[in-house]
């Protein structure tokens, strides 16, 4: 199998959750040196260490961080800088969900679904930057939504701070295509995660029976559909793409 991020080291916010632990063994798979990133300390070493048993004599970190703390997001990547040397790919997965409508949203839930989904990304891409431009040619890939394109109503906070990821990755791709730097975004769809199986109180196998009447495929995704998209973004094979808002939602926004 070709090694599509051979001798690369990647970032991957969120790691311990379904995209995000996906995306990390779907890049040792491809080669990378993978750091796992996550608030949750436990579920961050259980994710390495099955990606591990999955892909032999990969050379992982498991890294408890709050992503919405700066000087985590600078302890992280300077430990991944000291263990690797430069950083080529960061994926800033990491994501948390307010239901409140934006009548009933409180300050409090406002500081904390800001802090994680939208500077979680600026403290990590920031962080990460004079690693990535000194390899000539890095790529960061953040996990924006269907929603940030699309509305809808009760989750308005979270799909606020999709929709402003994506305005940062357009102006982060503006401010660092001179340094080699390619800034994209990922809006998945309905995706199968611990996250939604939590939710529903349901079997990955019944909510992948589910028909989904908003979307042209009806079904949800693996959170592997989502993982070959972010690594085609993260490989050279997309080096002629930068500043865009790629749309992997099963034809959600066409119905």
């Amino acid at each position: 199998m070709e090694k599509r991020l051979a001798g690369k080291t990647a970032i991957v916010t969120g790691g311990a959750g379904g995209i995000g632990s996906a995306t990390a063994q779907l890049f040792c798979e491809h080669g990378a040196r993978v750091a796992v990133v996550d608030s949750d300390a436990g579920a961050c070493e259980a994710a390495v260490g099955r990606i591990r048993d999955s892909v032999p004599n990969t050379e992982l970190l498991a890294l408890q961080a709050d992503v919405s703390r700066e000087t985590d997001a600078i302890a992280a990547v300077d430990r991944v800088t000291r263990t690797w040397g430069d950083v080529h790919v960061l994926v800033n997965n990491a994501g948390i969900r307010e239901y409140l409508s934006l009548a009933e949203a409180t300050p409090e839930s406002w500081e904390r679904i800001i802090g994680v989904n939208l500077l979680g990304a600026a403290y990590f891409s920031k962080a990460a930057l004079p690693s990535m431009r000194r390899s000539g040619r890095a790529s960061i890939i953040n996990i924006s939504s269907t929603y940030g394109v699309d509305g809808r109503a009760g989750m308005g906070q979270y799909d606020c701070t999709k929709a402003a990821l994506l305005s940062f990755t357009r102006t982060l791709a503006f401010e660092e295509a001179a340094h080699g730097i390619r800034v994209n975004s990922i809006c998945p769809g309905y995706i199968v995660t611990p996250f939604h199986l939590r939710r529903f109180q349901t079997t990955e196998t019944e909510l992948k029976s589910r028909d989904i009447e908003y979307c042209l495929m009806r079904r949800w995704a693996d959170p592997s559909e989502i993982a070959y998209p972010i690594l085609w973004l993260a490989s050279d094979e997309a080096s002629y793409m930068t500043a865009t808002e790629l749309m992997v939602d099963g034809g959600r926004p066409v119905v």
